[in-house]
């Protein structure tokens, strides 16, 4: 598989960042646009599985809140933003929470 291709699987469910993953560790030299956005991708997924559990578990409690929901759509556009980097094969952060991921994950490196 092509940089291009380990970078956008990177972002596709925890089941595609695994494969990209392993495959990224047959890559001769290494590449840092792989790494990169693996990085971006498991930060996002547990990013968004965390906000996803609390969510539940607040709008469970107290239903009024139910308009708190809408996270879901920010999440997809910054997902989304970060799936087009990996397109254009670009080594910026996901908007507003990517930079917290820049530095993470070091055996991903």
């Amino acid at each position: 598989m092509s940089n291009k291709t380990l970078s956008i699987l990177s972002y596709v469910t925890i089941i595609g960042w695994i494969i990209a993953y392993v495959k990224s560790k047959d890559i001769q030299p290494k590449s840092d646009l792989v790494s990169y956005h693996l990085r971006q991708g498991l930060g996002f997924f547990i990013l968004s599985l965390v906000v996803n559990v609390a969510l539940s578990i607040i709008v469970t409690i107290i239903p009024t809140l139910a308009f708190l929901n809408y996270v879901g759509i920010l999440l997809f556009i910054l997902w989304v933003f970060g799936i087009i980097n990996a397109v254009n094969e670009q080594k910026k952060p996901i908007p507003v929470i990517g930079a917290a991921f820049e530095n993470k994950f070091a055996f991903l490196g």
